[in-house]
């Protein structure tokens, strides 16, 4: 008799990964939430925007699967919505084929579009490649001290004067991994790979911009000094310590 792996566990006891199945089809729902739990994963279910939004505050899913032919509020409003106060990483399953459907999904900040009709076996490899990314954690030492700002990387805790900042997961990985190379510049392309595991093929780089946003808002909001990450014009930013 063999032994069981670490995954093979994993996979018996659900605990893969908790995912939310975004689809105003209950049947599509029912189908997929199965597939997806004899794969390994805990699926919930929402029937469109305000359920979904509802599970985001309650369940903290690790992944949505989002379809964009909702009623109501269409998949790329969510999206869009979901974008605004969280990284939760969402792959698109839809039957627009169009390019032009792929790249503004992709531009509004989904992980990957898979088009229907697709495979168990696709839409598995799909989601575990998108939560592999997820799971990167930047290299670096385990606490930066530049003196009014603390970075620890082990409790994910920012400290502005002592006073905590609260960051989502991405912008806390984004400000570790330029803290951790002080003045070096870094594009924006080279962040997508090395903090989101992504690419600008794949991923709009804006995603990194409007992230260093709202990470210089927020050490704006919490002490004096204005700037702690500058923009090198045509280049990409860098951390000043």
């Amino acid at each position: 008799m063999t032994v069981a792996t670490m995954e093979q566990r994993r996979r018996r006891q659900g605990t893969l990964g908790r995912l939310l199945v975004v689809d105003d089809d209950p049947d599509v729902r029912r189908v997929l939430v199965r597939m997806l739990e004899e794969e390994g994963y805990t699926a919930t279910e929402a029937e469109g925007g305000d359920q979904a939004k509802a599970s985001l505050e309650v369940g903290a899913p690790e992944l949505i699967l989002l379809d964009l032919m909702l009623s109501g509020e269409d998949g790329f409003e969510l999206l869009a919505d979901i974008r605004r106060t969280s990284d939760v990483p969402v792959i698109i399953l839809s039957a627009k084929m169009s390019e032009s459907d792929r790249v503004l999904g992709l531009r509004l900040g989904a992980d990957d579009y898979v088009v229907k009709p697709f495979s168990g076996p696709e839409l598995s490899a799909r989601v575990a490649s998108v939560l592999r990314r997820y799971s990167h954690t930047p290299a670096g030492p385990t606490v930066m001290d530049f003196g009014d700002l603390m970075i620890d990387s082990v409790a994910r805790e920012v400290r502005l004067r002592g006073e905590l900042v609260d960051t989502t997961m991405k912008e806390f990985d984004l400000l570790a991994f330029l803290a951790a190379s002080p003045r070096q510049v870094f594009s924006r392309e080279q962040l997508l790979d090395h903090v989101w595991g992504s690419s600008s093929a794949w991923q709009d780089d804006g995603t990194v911009t409007e992230h260093i946003r709202r990470i210089r808002q927020k050490l704006r909001a919490t002490a004096a000094r204005d700037r702690w990450i500058s923009t090198v014009r045509g280049v990409g930013y860098r951390f000043e310590p």
